[in-house]
């Protein structure tokens, strides 16, 4: 399994969670959290639908990039949502490793 893989799939359950619970406590004040999860789901559905290969996941990367300012935690938010952020951009970095 390469870096990429074990490390996306050590965190898609804990955000599969998380990303559903931001929407909900801060999707309001931060509608990008929608987006998030989105995109989180689908690179979590690519992931797993190439199997042993390799995703091509750099559209969703450079979006998730851009919607978060590059992983940057709002000020004004909980625990939680700058969990969501910290694993995605580990995970982000081993893709692009």
């Amino acid at each position: 399994m390469t870096a990429f893989k074990e490390v996306a799939n050590n965190h898609f359950k804990q955000l599969d969670l998380f990303t559903s619970a931001i929407t909900r406590a801060h999707g309001k004040n931060h509608p990008e959290a929608f987006e998030v999860r989105e995109l989180f789901s689908k690179i979590k559905e690519k992931t797993q639908a190439a199997g042993i290969a390799s995703p091509n996941l750099d559209t969703e990367f450079s979006k998730l990039r851009e919607v978060t300012n590059q992983y940057a935690v709002p000020d004004d938010v909980c625990e939680t949502y700058a969990a969501v952020y910290n694993m995605l951009s580990e995970i982000d970095r081993s893709y692009q490793a």
